[in-house]
């Protein structure tokens, strides 16, 4: 077997929203990430929510269709203080889910908690570092953009992570120093 093969994937990170939807892609090429494309969807002048769901399914459909990702990242609604909101985002949530089944694209949810701790090593972390994390790992000198984008962009980066970690999980603490040495510290 070839270890000088590396793996590329295109995976497409989503936070769901009903007012605003975040996405980011990404490839990941081994442990290296770069930016595809990243933006927002504003749903906030619809009132019916049956619509909204339509228009993400649309925007959703069309990014699959011109990037075919590999892989799906979302991140899994929380309990908040609004019940009505998280049952309304776990609506547009498997909206998501349903396409990327019938897509046949692996999909995978991540907690806002998990993000936050892969991305900045914090699960308490704020919107702003978050952004400025995935500027670092995007290797970007300003990103502009709403929040909602950078936390799809966190999220599919955390995808691309935790696949990583998965695939590394038997290697030893000196081939992890080996294939990392921008990690140690002497």
């Amino acid at each position: 077997m070839n270890n000088n093969l590396k793996t590329e994937k295109i995976i497409l990170g989503i936070d769901p929203g009903t007012n605003i939807l975040g996405y980011g892609l990404i490839k990941s090429i081994d442990k290296e990430v770069s930016h595809i494309n990243y933006g927002i969807l504003k749903l906030g002048k619809y009132s019916d929510h049956i619509i909204k769901i339509r228009k993400i399914c649309e925007k959703i459909n069309t990014l699959i269709e011109e990037y075919t990702p590999n892989e799906i990242a979302i991140e899994a609604p929380f309990y908040g203080v609004n019940v009505q909101s998280m049952l309304k985002l776990g609506k547009v949530q498997g909206a998501v889910i349903a396409l990327a089944v019938q897509k046949d694209i692996p999909i995978i949810e991540y907690t806002p908690k998990k993000i936050k701790v892969a991305i900045t090593g914090n699960g308490n972390a704020s919107k702003e570092q978050v952004a400025k994390m995935v500027e670092i790992h995007l290797n970007i000198d300003k990103i502009e953009l709403d929040f909602d984008a950078s936390d799809a962009l966190a999220i599919a980066i955390t995808h691309a992570l935790q696949k990583n970690s998965k695939k590394n999980k038997n290697a030893s603490w000196k081939e992890f120093l080996k294939e990392n040495q921008d990690k140690l510290i002497t």
